[in-house]
């Protein structure tokens, strides 16, 4: 836990949601959903741990269910994140909740019920982040399926021209990888020229 992360940093309204908690396990969880925040992007799995420590000292609360359940999808950890979604899920019944859902039945090799669930929720109800890890997952399952020009049509959006801290880099990172799966080795090289900061791993 980094020393100078104390709990305070906390919004209002998800400190609202802790202080069910007993003073001790509030400060806690306070301070490893502000470190989860903090790493989710830069250190998946060091945020993965601290989504581990506030599920077990707070699981009953959803939203600390979907944090960890976010956390573990990004460090790679998609049969324990499509758990703890769909006890978030259980608990708040958010459909914010579905595109990551989406996401980790793509990663586990179930491309088809990616799909089924990005058919099944309509794009107006979500939020913009929301309809970003929806085109995220839907492309990531045609893929799966073959169906390249698919997924590079999927997430071909304004959003792309978009700047976000939570989700930019991983939707123009995802479109880059569809354009080179679909052959179109050219247009993923213009596309990079654009995002130069995206520093691809091309050994991915």
């Amino acid at each position: 836990m980094p020393a100078d992360i104390t709990g305070e940093e906390l919004e209002k309204k998800i400190a609202y949601q802790i202080g069910s908690l007993t003073p001790s396990n509030a400060k806690s969880v306070a301070r490893h959903l502000v470190a989860l925040e903090r790493f989710l992007e830069t250190d998946p799995e060091r945020a993965y741990l601290h989504g581990k420590e506030i599920a077990f000292r707070a699981g009953r609360l959803g939203f600390v269910r979907e944090r960890a359940g976010v956390a573990a999808l990004r460090a790679g950890h998609y049969k324990e994140a499509l758990k703890e979604l769909r006890a978030a899920s259980r608990i708040s019944g958010s459909i914010e909740l579905e595109p990551f859902i989406a996401q980790c039945e793509a990663s586990l090799g179930n491309a088809r019920k990616a799909l089924e669930i990005a058919g099944s929720v309509s794009e107006s109800k979500l939020s913009k982040a929301g309809r970003v890890e929806m085109r995220i997952a839907a492309s990531s399952a045609r893929s799966s399926l073959g169906q390249f020009d698919a997924a590079v049509l999927t997430l071909k959006c304004k959003e792309l021209n978009e700047s976000d801290p939570v989700w930019s880099r991983r939707l123009r990172k995802s479109y880059y990888e569809a354009l080179l799966k679909a052959g179109r080795k050219g247009d993923a090289e213009e596309f990079l020229t654009r995002y130069p900061q995206l520093e691809i791993d091309e050994s991915h």
